[in-house]
């Protein structure tokens, strides 16, 4: 049994992980933990506090207790706005204080567009322009080129957390760019685990999306290989990729 701890701010679409854990159809378990967003609110000092390392270190133990082999950070915005370094200083601490491999989604997402061999990505963001700016830097900090970026400027994850089909698709349909390689979808309150295929095979191309990639990152860090194909490309492909 390989358990996954993954720590999630607050609640909009942690039901996407009993999804994606029943779609992996093994020996997988992923373990969520709650942690306290503080104010919900798509703004960069809200979402600097959310992944503050207090908050983070009151989720831990939980995990611990639970047999997690690796702990993830569940939050994209709560890792990016504090940029390249400070997400990295993030991990480390989150790391330190669980004695366990530790990421974040935000590094997930860099580190899934290596292993599927893309360089070129567009963003459709459900955030605010400026915070999905912070996203492109990030991305662009970790060697990807941003095409382009789609931002929606819905104000909480609590909205986002409505968000059906019809939104979901509208959000990547209008990301897309040719010269992209794989669209990205940032936010873990995204409801995005049960649309993959439609999602790829209307876009043609990969899609990455906020919960698929936090739990292949897990799984990176745990060094397990895992092939479901209903979790897009990315899970067609051994997860052989370094940090």
């Amino acid at each position: 049994m390989t358990a996954l701890g993954l720590l999630y701010p607050g609640h909009s679409a942690e039901d996407d992980y009993p999804r994606i854990e029943q779609l992996l159809g093994s020996d997988i378990r992923v373990d969520v933990v709650h942690t306290d967003t503080g104010e919900d609110a798509h703004r960069v000092d809200a979402l600097s506090e959310t992944g503050s390392a207090d908050r983070l270190a009151a989720g831990v133990a939980e995990l611990r207790l639970a047999g997690a082999d690796a702990v993830v950070w569940a939050s994209t915005s709560g890792s990016f706005v504090h940029g390249w370094e400070g997400a990295q200083q993030q991990v480390r601490a989150l790391a330190q204080a669980a004695g366990l491999p530790a990421s974040a989604t935000s590094f997930a997402f860099v580190h899934a567009a290596r292993e599927l061999g893309v360089r070129r990505v567009a963003v459709g963001a459900t955030y605010p322009e400026d915070v999905a700016r912070l996203f492109a830097e990030f991305l662009r900090a970790g060697g990807l080129e941003v095409t382009g970026v789609r931002a929606s400027g819905t104000a909480t994850a609590a909205e986002v957390g409505t968000w059906g089909e019809a939104e979901i698709l509208a959000l990547a349909r209008t990301a897309d760019a040719g010269e992209a390689e794989a669209v990205l979808l940032p936010d873990t309150a995204l409801h995005t685990a049960a649309h993959l295929p439609l999602l790829e095979k209307t876009l043609s191309k990969p899609v990455l999306t906020a919960n698929q990639v936090t739990v292949w990152e897990g799984l990176r860090l745990a060094d397990r290989r895992v092939n479901a194909p209903a979790l897009g490309t990315l899970f067609t492909r051994e997860p052989l990729v370094q940090a």
